[in-house]
């Protein structure tokens, strides 16, 4: 079979040349951010051509891997398109991903390392949230999987299906500084948590933080979360919303201003790869690559297409004046990606509480905004 004949390399090609708008909506991308990424990862899945067989070029897997990501379809449905065997698929996909991954992950999924690295996170969540000290939001989802043969319930969770947990840091700017993937499905946002390398590191005091001899009224640096996850000297939450004094109902409305990056980072994340609507039919490892692949791009999108990938409904709003959140477009439709079940509740240590009690302080004192009471 002639691939460029009955794939869709010729459909893609009149894309090109006659409506970008239409390649983009194929591929979720631009032809110049297609070419950027080929050109990343082309040396890492080029195969040589045999004497029994010609190799898939490295444009036809690639562009195959971003149609599965961006539909969800089965191998059995994209071989007509791609021009490419159902069987061919399942191993050109997960290549695929792996070598985004690898290619992309150094300079798009960084993870600070040093003070100065978290110090520029921090600046960014005061400059765009007005939210000092803020070296990232955290947060889980549910992603749906085919259980594999034999796991019995190991990958069943209390919403009674079978998932996997995809746990994240976002920075100000809707970007993945870190994801962990691949805990069975049945642990809570907190029991994710607890198990990833960041929380070993964190509770060891290993992460390199800033000290509070540099950050804003001697306060920790801290890294924002919701309900599900546990109070710690470097992890703030919200209060419980029964009975709040207004300080606290002004703390819980700045920490959730700063959380929304995080949410709004998974809507992005669910409404531009459609892999993640349905179950995914593919083995546990296969599924993490296919899944750090997503997250990759996400943040390689948000860099080099942010106008067509991340327009301005596509994220939470705030009207001042309305003293209201628009909520963005994501929002109207499901995600795919479901909420982790909230961990059971937890005495937090007198250091921790203490370190929230400070941020109360600073948001209803020198911290405090113009609007802040309006919308709470």
């Amino acid at each position: 079979m002639k691939r460029e004949q009955y794939s869709h390399m010729g459909l893609l090609k009149e894309l090109r040349e006659r409506n970008p708008d239409d390649f983009k909506n194929y591929l979720r991308m631009s032809d110049s951010s297609f070419n950027t990424l080929l050109q990343a990862v082309a040396p890492r899945i080029s195969k040589q051509d045999t004497c029994m067989r010609q190799a898939i070029p490295a444009e036809q897997r690639l562009i195959a891997t971003l149609r599965y990501l961006a539909t969800g379809r089965s191998f059995e449905d994209l071989k007509f398109s791609a021009g490419i065997s159902a069987q061919a698929l399942g191993r050109i996909i997960p290549e695929t991903c792996n070598a985004i991954v690898e290619a992309l992950n150094a300079e798009y999924l960084k993870f600070p390392s040093t003070e100065v690295e978290w110090k520029a996170v921090a600046k960014q969540f005061e400059d765009y949230w007005n939210f000092p000290n803020c070296l990232g939001a955290i947060d889980g989802k549910h992603v749906r999987i085919q259980p594999p043969s034999s796991s019995g319930s190991y990958y069943f969770n209390y919403k009674g299906y079978f998932s996997i947990v995809l746990l994240a840091i976002v920075n100000a700017k809707y970007e993945f500084l870190m994801v962990d993937v691949g805990k069975n499905g049945r642990v809570s946002d907190g029991g994710a948590m607890e198990q990833t390398f960041f929380y070993q590191q964190l509770k060891n005091d290993q992460l390199h933080l800033p000290s509070n001899s540099d950050s804003r009224e001697g306060m920790n640096y801290v890294f924002v979360a919701d309900e599900a996850f546990a109070l710690h000297k470097h992890v703030l939450k919200p209060f419980p919303q029964k009975n709040l004094s207004r300080e606290r109902r002004i703390y819980n409305y700045r920490l959730s201003r700063a959380r929304r990056v995080v949410e709004n980072a998974f809507g992005i994340l669910a409404n531009r790869f459609r892999i993640f609507h349905s179950a995914i039919n593919l083995s546990p490892i296969k599924i993490d690559s296919v899944v750090l692949a997503c997250c990759v791009l996400h943040n390689f999108l948000r860099r080099t297409s942010s106008a067509s990938y991340m327009p301005g409904n596509m994220v939470d709003r705030e009207d001042i004046d309305q003293q209201t959140v628009i909520s963005a477009e994501w929002r109207s439709e499901p995600n795919g990606l479901l909420e982790l079940q909230a961990a059971t509740s937890r005495n937090a240590t007198i250091e921790a509480k203490l370190s929230r009690e400070k941020y109360v302080d600073f948001f209803n004192g020198t911290g405090a905004v113009d609007w802040q009471s309006a919308m709470v």
